[in-house]
This record gives structure tokens, sequence and C-alpha cells, in this order.
């Protein structure tokens, strides 16, 4: 099953592909919750690159690897990356009102769609507040 989420960055496009694929940046706005933080991030952005993301409870009783290749990569519009056995795709579109992100990815089965849903939609919702901090 794919889930998608989506979201509207006020700024122009270059801040925003920036920020999406910067690991400074990522480092700020990778998280679903402010329990949570992300402590490493790398990127290799290019098609066959791959990229990393350590994701970690900031109590410090959980923590995992977020981390996959990327197949498809389009400046300013597109990214797709594989990730284990599942894929993700991220499109950028600029409009009058900002930059449409939608972010479509293949569910897992270990957790509930909605709580899926939730927690990629937070993350992206703070994406957006990341960027509009940094104007």
């Amino acid at each position: 099953m794919k889930i998608t989420v989506e979201t509207t960055v006020h700024a122009p496009i270059a801040a925003v592909w920036d920020a999406y694929t910067r690991p400074e940046d990522i480092l700020q706005w990778n998280a679903a919750s402010d329990d949570w933080h992300t402590t490493q991030a790398s990127v290799e952005l290019r098609e066959g690159g791959t990229f990393s993301s350590r994701m970690e409870a900031k109590d410090g009783s959980f923590g995992f690897e977020f981390s996959g290749t990327y197949t498809k990569i389009v400046p300013h519009e597109c990214l797709e990356y594989a990730f284990g056995e599942r894929t993700a795709v991220v499109l950028f579109k600029s409009g009058a009102e900002g930059v449409s992100v939608h972010i479509t990815f293949d569910a897992e089965t270990e957790h509930p769609i909605e709580q899926q849903r939730d927690g990629w939609q937070a993350i992206l919702d703070r994406f957006a507040g990341h960027v509009e901090a940094k104007l």
C-alpha cells in the first residue's frame, strides 16, 4: 500500500531543495516529535548515491537507521529512493503559495497505516517550519 503526505513550504524552491538534501539541515528537522532527534545524517546526492539518518529517542531508549539509495534525482523537482524493499517519491512543485512537497512511500507491515502517515506527516511539517524559520 502507498501512503502520501504533503505540505506547502512558503520559501523559494532552492531553499526548500537545499534544506531537504543537506545533512546539516536534516539534523534540524528530521524528527516526528520533540522527544526524538536525528544524531547523524549523510547524503550522497546522485543517482546510485546513498543517504542515512540515525534517529534516536532523546532519552536513549530506542534508535534506528533510516537509509537507502537514490534511484532518480531531478534537482528542484523530484527525488526517488529505495530503502530496504520499499520505495519513496518526493515531488517538489513551485506555485503561487510556495513549494508543494509531496511524499509517497510504501507502507510497512509492522505499524498501523495511520501511525505511519502521522509520523511522516509530522516530519514533513517540521521540515516546512525549519525552512520557513531560516528565511
